[in-house]
């Protein structure tokens, strides 16, 4: 008998869908214990007996994070690392504080969308497809932007004055990797090589950059 492959794809991303985000969870709670040795994907439950309030209060994204640093930003992450209470819901914010002219580096989240939300200011947004397209605005307060899972994407304070979001993801952990650290930062490094030829510079430049991104002892 055949089968008619048409008929089967409907099947098949209905089975594949609980992978393309964070597990369900199968009980009511599973506080992450942060704490445990055990290795498993997430956190393994704290004892019930264990459990309180605190496991799901957070106060870090109530005050403006310091932004006098290199990049003239700020992120506070508010996910299950933070909020024990998290795990296995699939859900996490983070706050971002530029100071003018303020930069969030290219980056990407490899596990989760990203929703922002202008607390206030001013501030360039973009992301860029696999086709290689820039998707960029503009956008103040009270507006929303969203940047899909996995894709480059960047934030950048337009303004004169400070600015701050609210990032939302779909993961309780959406990691994240910034380009220039993750290519001229990591441990061990990255052969100069590799960059040399991947973005047509001499050694001398790649040694420089690599210099500046070096992450402190």
């Amino acid at each position: 008998m055949k089968v008619c492959v048409s008929s089967l794809l409907p099947l098949f991303f209905l089975f594949l869908s609980p992978a393309l985000a964070d597990p369900d969870l199968l009980q009511d709670l599973c506080v992450a214990d942060l704490n445990s040795t055990v290795k498993v994907n997430g956190f393994p439950c704290k004892p019930a007996a264990a459990v309180n309030e605190t496991d799901f209060f957070f106060a870090g994204l109530a005050n403006p994070g310091a932004t006098n640093n290199t990049m003239g930003s700020l992120v506070t992450a508010a996910n299950v690392e933070k909020i024990p209470g998290l795990n296995t819901l699939g859900v996490s914010l983070s706050r971002i504080d530029y100071a003018p002219g303020g930069l969030n580096p290219p980056h990407t989240h490899p596990r989760a969308t990203e929703m922002v939300f202008v607390l206030y200011g001013t501030l360039d947004v973009g992301f860029i497809t696999t086709a290689n397209k820039l998707i960029s605005k503009t956008i103040s307060q009270g507006e929303i932007f969203v940047f899909p899972r996995g894709l480059v994407h960047f934030q950048r304070n337009s303004g004169k004055v400070p600015a701050a979001v609210i990032a939302a993801f779909n993961s309780q952990l959406p990691g994240t990797q910034s380009i220039a650290a993750t290519l001229f930062g990591s441990t061990p490094s990255v052969p100069d090589a590799v960059l040399t030829k991947a973005f047509q510079v001499g050694t001398k430049e790649v040694e420089k950059i690599k210099s500046r991104l070096a992450p402190k002892k």
